[in-house]
């Protein structure tokens, strides 16, 4: 590259002094956060990784037709609500950045498979922040493998502010990673998983992080190298724990086990087992969420990537402030009564592209330090 063109690049500060990037749970009061985007989203591929793990009447509609974008009665709405949870956001105080639009509809292909992108509304998913590190997460979707290209305009600006950026081995997703025989545990079988230990895979969603500990499951995108990978990764400053759950399909952590505060935990009463909680949350405030409110629109129900769970896919905002979906009072009525201010906001139509608010966002920057909460 011609020197000209090298001395348009800022310099890269020597320090991260100054990071922009810097959060270590999931309450310390937000500054900077990451939205996630719809423009261009396609319909996922047809491949077990996907059809095997969410609902059948959702995998049944949607079809999945290679390389089709959502149609404009799911994309509408929810990008109405999606503009209006970042001017929430922004009326906070916190600074809002958003993706680049994919280009999602574009083919491309490796030596062993060919496929089309989905979506970048779930930046929770693809990166994981840790202190003033972003990691790139490597999923398990093929469909998502170069989801991150959306985001790297943000991430070369971190790393040139001082974060430090890693990116996990970049996964094969060859036949030999999924057990292409798999079918949904019934109740009262064990459970099983689309992905084996071919090698490490891994959703950051998988994990929440409540200081120097972090807490995972074992899902049908997180298997047991890829847990084992970050934790070598990060040293032995962090610990990494396994929360046994009974969802039969799992996926993301966020709807199962939600830390809100120092000393509460949110828990889901028909996926977790109080008395199965590691021992350290024995003096902690375990919050049971109430069963979610019925879905009234059936067009929703029907193409809904999610389980039902999503009363309990919250933002907070700090360690009183949490942003709940509007449609779910129960949920608004029980964290009132746990000693949370909870802030309504409509976000029902983002179900199909993957989730609800903490979905959405990826936290780059909340006030606070690494400390030890057990």
């Amino acid at each position: 590259m011609p020197a000209e063109a090298m001395s348009t690049f800022p310099k890269i500060q020597p320090t991260p002094l100054g990071c922009p990037v810097n959060s270590h749970n999931e309450w310390d009061p937000l500054e900077e956060v990451i939205v996630g985007r719809l423009e261009n989203v396609c319909i996922p591929d047809n491949h077990i990784a996907v059809t095997g793990n969410i609902p059948k009447t959702a995998a049944k509609i949607l079809g999945f037709v290679s390389g089709i974008r959502y149609p404009r009665i799911l994309t509408g709405p929810a990008q109405e609500e999606l503009e209006r949870f970042v001017e929430l956001l922004e009326s906070e105080g916190v600074t809002v950045r958003r993706p680049e639009p994919g280009r999602h509809t574009a083919r491309f292909k490796t030596p062993e498979w060919k496929t089309h992108g989905f979506a970048n509304a779930c930046p929770r998913d693809s990166l994981l922040v840790i202190g003033n590190e972003i990691i790139e997460t490597p999923m398990a979707w093929r469909c998502r493998y170069f989801e991150t290209h959306s985001y790297r305009p943000l991430l070369k600006e971190y790393f040139r502010a001082g974060a430090r950026w890693t990116a996990a081995p970049k996964p094969q997703l060859s036949d030999a990673l999924y057990n292409y025989d798999y079918t949904v545990p019934e109740p009262g079988e064990p459970l099983r998983y689309i992905v084996n230990e071919f090698e490490p895979v891994f959703d950051a969603a998988d994990f929440v992080r409540c200081g120097r500990d972090l807490f995972v499951i074992r899902s049908n995108v997180t298997n047991e190298m890829g847990i084992e990978w970050l934790r070598r990764h990060l040293g032995e400053e962090y610990r990494i724990h396994i929360i046994q759950q009974r969802c039969r399909q799992p996926m993301h952590i966020d709807t199962t086990f939600m830390p809100l505060a120092p000393g509460k935990l949110l828990i889901n009463p028909e996926y977790l087992d109080e008395n199965t909680l590691p021992e350290m949350f024995r003096s902690w405030d375990i919050l049971k969420a109430p069963e979610p409110d019925p879905i009234d629109g059936k067009l929703l129900k029907l193409v809904s990537m999610c389980g039902k769970w999503l009363n309990m896919n919250v933002l907070s905002l700090d360690e009183k402030r949490v942003i709940v979906d509007r449609h779910h009072k129960s949920m608004i009525k029980a964290l009132k009564s746990w000693g949370f201010e909870p802030v309504p906001c409509d976000f029902l139509h983002y179900a199909p592209f993957g989730g609800s608010f903490h979905c959405a966002t990826l936290d780059i920057r909340r006030r606070g330090t690494l400390e030890s909460y057990f």
